[in-house]
């Protein structure tokens, strides 16, 4: 009986272990799976030598396609039609970044639960109450409705699939083995989803709950003065005095009645500044060569795999070089033979929320225009992983979706105001394809402006230069007809007047060619002056980067490449120079500690560079941080109330012109503040703070120390993200970077004969950990570098470094 019993043990023991090893055990992978020789992890890792020449034949494909890939792994893409051009993009676009792709369009369609199961139930249903499914499938309408626009999105999806059909278990990349679930089909949908996504990142917050109770609380003279709608300090993207050549139309009236009780205890997502871009264009009559100079840098979170792909595209009519995102055609940003062009995000008020009356609890119907109005469902199903299903009903009005009715726990739903429905310019028809394909293909002013005319979403300032000679800027964007205001504050969704009346003609966009400086420029501060007749927004990035993009540029003369590539990585701080020389003064030396007296020695001696190794910019940030704080909190910071700080424009203004308003005291104290006060406290807080967490000070207070800037993965999944990188730049620096948020691609273009491209992005063309180009450009990025891009005439033009080709053919 023993050895019967020991038979069994023994038997029993490797199934249990087996078992155990090939199953998934919450956020673990089945270990045997994973570690599997021929299948695993271990696959994923890339030999450096590349295959020189490779041939395949792909069913999709009309002709051959001629694929060279250069030292770095970008594809310089030659094909012989529209249709093989984007066929061949999806394919190396998958081969390089499939996971990222699978991801990123998982998660903007509430999908994620199907694969990590129920723990992500409420942030798939927070993505689907958003309306980005919904959004998407009106955004894919549009395009289809465009023949060339359909042919991108399909050849594109073909391509795709093309490379998801080739791949077996042990090709499948890395996370899909960690998170234990294969790729599905590619769908055109899930393009349109990718384009929603990036509208929802560059949706900016929504401040209108705040100053709703800031007017309820402080009345309406009070807003007004500390929320103005045009700031102390600015200079406007199209440049001040700039005439409009056209005649507006009527401005709708807004309602006689504004509704003040309105009130939330909502605390919504505040605007996070970094979050933007610059770029700028000089005329010839500024450069060496006598031709135009154009610069892009796009401010968004950094991640591994990076969010851009660089690629070029070669076929009858076009031969263009840039970056894409992976998973949409096209090249969003990059030049060609003849012109350039860039984007910035406009920061344009183009998201609303409506308070909504149901009738009852039914949520059938509600009060609109003095009578009840049927109300929509929408039925979201989500797979959940190991778990039932789950079938959420989101009920839609005229405005949009209701996003929630009731509180829920979840984080990013806490930042959704109960019963409003959402108004978004994300959630209608557009074409942003279009746009692309015509300006990848485009030769002059006219044609830029022309594809202009087919984007809605998310609003760009888009910035142009040409061989001609030419330079201009565009805030472009599908843009609703307001009244002035409309949407600063909660919004009465039972009154029409309340409702978008039309947009603003696509024509009479704030736009600027050819301008007497001889340069454009932007860096999302305001998009004009207030002689514009409509409405775009009330608040804006702060100035000072734009201010000192200004500042170089119109000193600069005879620039060349370098200069431009130089002021990429700018650290100058316009911000201490406004109130640097009226804070020091403030400071009273006797009360400080040694500490504190070194640490005032070096910042009353500081250059103003936030500079890597630089003490005085960490002491510098963390001290007019918290001199706002002593300014604000005690006024607009109050239980179950939410409120806002005044903008830093609002704060310099009172710190430099009114040391003596109302808003200095803290009325928390029995004693009367002065500025001074709140100087002093606040200079002692920033070094007392530094000391506490970096001990004696010294090369630990550096500013590439305190900032602490890397590159995360994608999936935040530990050891795939980048090391701690020592840069220098800060929020408001035209070198904007912070901790994982800064420049997601530095462009320079040297317009001419032969255009000449630099480029480069935190990472690599590889989504693979385990390839030498997942993050080969890292350092050169951080050092303010960058690279040749190659804008080949032919597969074998010898201008750029060739490692390897893939020829594709029919099948």
């Amino acid at each position: 009986m023993m050895n019967k019993i020991k038979a069994f043990i023994c038997i029993l023991i490797p199934i249990l272990l087996a078992y155990t090893l090939h199953t998934k055990f919450g956020a673990l992978p089945p270990i045997l799976k994973f570690l599997n020789p021929f299948t695993g992890f271990w696959q994923n890792a890339e030999n450096t030598n590349v295959k020189a020449r490779n041939k395949i034949a792909l069913k999709g494909c009309y002709q051959n396609v001629d694929i060279a890939f250069d030292d770095r792994m970008i594809p310089h893409i030659f094909a012989q039609n529209d249709h093989d051009v984007y066929f061949a993009q999806g394919y190396v676009t998958a081969m390089h970044r499939l996971w990222q792709m699978d991801f990123q369009t998982r998660f903007a369609a509430g999908r994620i639960s199907e694969v990590v199961g129920k723990k992500a139930i409420e942030l798939d249903k927070y993505q689907r109450r958003m309306g980005m499914v919904y959004g998407a499938e009106n955004s894919l309408e549009g395009m289809m409705a465009d023949p060339q626009s359909k042919e991108m999105i399909l050849a594109y999806t073909a391509g795709i699939n093309a490379y998801i059909h080739s791949l077996s278990r042990s090709q499948l990349p890395v996370e899909y083995k960690l998170l234990d679930f294969k790729p599905e089909d590619w769908t055109p949908i899930k393009c349109a989803l990718l384009l929603k996504q990036m509208s929802a990142v560059l949706a900016m917050g929504s401040d209108e709950f705040y100053l709703n109770n800031i007017r309820n609380k402080f009345g309406t003279a009070v807003v007004k003065d500390l929320f103005p709608d045009y700031p102390f300090k600015e200079e406007p993207i199209i440049p001040l005095g700039t005439k409009w050549d056209f005649k507006p139309l009527p401005v709708p009236s807004a309602p006689s009645a504004v509704n003040e009780t309105l009130s939330s205890n909502i605390r919504t997502r505040q605007k996070e500044e970094g979050i933007g871009s610059n770029n700028w264009a000089l005329s010839g009559k500024k450069t060496a060569s006598g031709y135009p100079i154009l610069e892009n840098d796009p401010h968004l979170d950094l991640t591994l795999p990076s969010i851009w792909y660089q690629i070029q595209l070669h076929a009858p009519g076009l031969n263009a070089y840039g970056v894409s995102l992976p998973g949409a055609p096209g090249i969003i940003i990059g030049f060609n033979q003849d012109i350039a062009w860039g984007v910035t995000n406009v920061a344009a008020d183009v998201l609303d929320f409506y308070q909504i009356k149901f009738k009852d609890d039914t949520h059938k119907a509600y009060w609109y225009n003095n009578q009840w109005k049927n109300a929509s469902s929408r039925l979201e199903k989500i797979v959940v992983r190991g778990d039932k299903n789950v079938t959420d009903t989101v009920i839609y009005t005229h405005h949009g979706p209701v996003v929630y009715l009731q509180h829920t726990d979840f984080p990013k739903a806490r930042n959704i105001p109960t019963g409003n429905a959402l108004r978004w310019i994300a959630h209608e028809k557009s074409n942003e394809l279009k746009t692309f394909y015509l300006l990848n293909r485009g030769k002059n002013y006219g044609d830029y402006r022309r594809a202009l005319t087919f984007y809605t979403a998310p609003a760009q300032n888009f910035i142009f230069a040409s061989a001609e000679n030419d330079i201009a800027i565009t805030a472009n964007g599908k843009f609703p007809l307001k009244w002035k205001d409309q949407g600063k504050f909660i919004l009465d969704g039972s009154d029409p007047k309340n409702d978008w009346q039309g947009w603003i003609p696509a024509a009479q966009n704030p736009t600027v060619k050819n301008p007497p400086r001889n340069f454009v420029s932007s860096a999302n501060q305001s998009s004009t002056d207030p002689s514009y007749p409509y409405y775009i927004n009330w608040e804006f990035s702060p100035y000072e980067r734009g201010k000192r993009i200004n500042d170089r540029l119109t000193a600069m003369n005879k620039a060349t490449a370098d200069s431009i590539i130089n002021m990429q990585t700018d650290s100058y701080s316009i911000h201490a120079q406004n109130i640097l020389p009226a804070i020091l003064i403030m400071v009273d030396r006797n009360k400080l500690n040694a500490t504190q007296q070194e640490a005032l020695r070096i910042v009353a001696s500081w250059n103003k560079f936030y500079d890597a190794k630089s003490l005085a910019a960490s002491v510098f940030d963390l001290w007019t941080k918290r001199l706002q704080f002593n300014i604000w909190d005690d006024e607009f910071t109050i239980a179950n109330i939410p409120m806002r700080y005044p903008s830093r424009d609002r704060t310099v203004q009172l710190i430099l012109h009114e040391p003596n308003s109302k808003w200095i005291d803290n009325i928390n104290t029995p004693e009367k503040e002065t500025l001074a006060d709140l100087v002093n406290e606040a200079f002692k807080y920033s070094c007392d703070s530094l000391e506490r967490r970096y001990g004696a000070i010294g090369k630990t207070w550096e500013w590439g120390n305190f900032k602490h800037t890397n590159v995360p993965h994608l999936a935040k999944i530990p050891g795939f993200g980048s090391k701690i990188l020592l840069t220098g730049g800060g929020k408001m620096t035209i070198n904007a970077l912070s901790e994982s948020n800064g420049p997601s691609w530095r462009m320079v273009i040297e317009l001419g004969k032969k255009p000449k491209g630099h480029g480069v992005f935190p990472g690599g063309q590889s989504g693979n950990p385990g390839s030498p180009f997942y993050d080969n450009m890292i350092d050169t990025w951080a050092s303010g570098k960058l690279y040749d891009l190659y804008l080949m005439q032919a597969p074998d033009d010898n201008t750029a470094k060739i490692i390897s080709q893939l020829i594709i053919s029919k099948k």
